[in-house]
């Protein structure tokens, strides 16, 4: 099995200071990088960082069929800039 090139974590303190520890103790090796950055540890909440982010800058929703729609073509058009046409089938 390969060693880790990156650990990626949030920004809660205690990951830094653990992976310290590891790599002091031979755990794990020296040169891994540590990313603390909040959604790239998980693929569905990088997606949802980057919708958030950009759903951030409308002052909410009046209606529950236009935050749908807003969302559903969001949505779209980062399928279509993937090339993950599939998902547009549903």
């Amino acid at each position: 099995m390969a060693d880790p090139r990156f650990i990626n974590t949030d920004k809660a303190p205690a990951y830094g200071r653990a992976l310290a520890l590891l790599k002091r103790e031979g755990r794990c090796p020296s040169d891994v990088e540590h990313r603390q950055i909040k959604y790239r540890n998980n693929v569905i909440e990088c997606d949802h960082g980057k919708l958030k982010r950009i759903i951030g800058a409308t002052l909410g929703f009046k209606s529950m069929k236009t935050a749908y729609a807003t969302i559903k073509g969001i949505e779209v058009m980062r399928a279509l800039r993937k090339g993950r046409l599939s998902i547009l089938l549903w």
